[in-house]
């Protein structure tokens, strides 16, 4: 595995993969890499002859209440994930390579990113979709990797490369999950016992909501009612949103369509923000 910090080198290796006409995947991450982005880099290389794990704290996408040097940072175990899953490269520049002085261009996706994590981060996808466009440029990728947990990013990355007309395939992976049900994230390993079994409930709504979706449940309202009550059981989790929607449109449905859309969950334990969602 190479580890490419500059630009220019990323930019020379993707000019030669395209010559040699090698299918190139590409996973964005934000480093502090964890098994289910393992997960990503692991399909990616079975799908993909070259596949770029690309490690960059954006600092576009954290709101002002959000501290970003206290973001986790784990290099070293990054590379090593990534070596073992089959990563062709780890593109790991820092944030004048990405954003140099005077940098003062956005792309901004104005209808997907209004809703759910849009109503508390309203310019956190801003911050995606731009750092976004500049991967697309720099790697050239034929696809790109997302793991279902971040179903609003993969929906919003989407339409961007839908509406600005890229010929990039976006694939979106099934959620990772621990042995009790917690979905991989970067929190997962800052939580204390208690804040562990509060974190649970997310997964405990989630699945209770599938099965009564699978049963015939149809009524959005009686679903976020029930998904609500479970997490309201909780003392430290503080609800952001629950609903149900549109897996392609992020938008809030009137009846629940079998395969077509998903319950999500976000909300606050203590300090952290942990998100979640289901396929009904």
């Amino acid at each position: 595995m190479q580890i490419v910090e500059t630009v220019s080198e990323m930019k020379q290796l993707a000019a030669a993969w395209r010559t040699a006409g090698k299918k190139v995947a590409l996973v964005p991450t934000m480093g502090a890499l964890h098994a289910g982005q393992e997960a990503l880099v692991k399909t990616a290389a079975g799908q993909s002859d070259i596949v770029v794990v690309a490690a960059f704290v954006n600092p576009l996408q954290f709101a002002p209440n959000e501290v970003m040097s206290r973001y986790p940072r784990n290099p070293e175990e990054d590379r090593e994930l990534c070596k073992a899953a089959g990563a062709t490269v780890f593109f790991c520049p820092e944030t004048a390579e990405i954003y140099p002085a005077g940098f003062s261009t956005f792309v901004s996706e104005e209808l997907l990113a209004k809703p759910l994590c849009g109503v508390s981060r309203p310019n956190h996808f801003r911050g995606v979709t731009t750092l976004m466009t500049k991967l697309f440029n720099i790697v050239q990728p034929g696809s790109v990797f997302f793991g279902q947990k971040t179903a609003q990013r993969a929906a919003v990355v989407h339409k961007m490369i839908t509406d600005l007309a890229y010929q990039i395939e976006v694939v979106v992976v099934p959620t990772k999950r621990e042995s009790d049900g917690l979905a991989y994230g970067i929190r997962n390993r800052d939580f204390s016992t208690a804040q562990r079994q509060e974190a649970l409930s997310i997964y405990r709504a989630l699945k209770k909501v599938s099965e009564m979706a699978a049963a015939g449940v149809r009524s959005p309202d009686r679903l976020v009612a029930e998904a609500t009550h479970i997490l309201g059981e909780n003392r430290k989790v503080r609800v952001i949103y629950v609903s149900v929607v549109d897996m392609r449109t992020m938008e809030p449905v009137r009846e629940v369509e079998p395969g077509k859309c998903l319950m999500m969950i976000a909300v606050w334990i203590d300090e952290m923000r942990i998100v979640d969602n289901m396929l009904l």
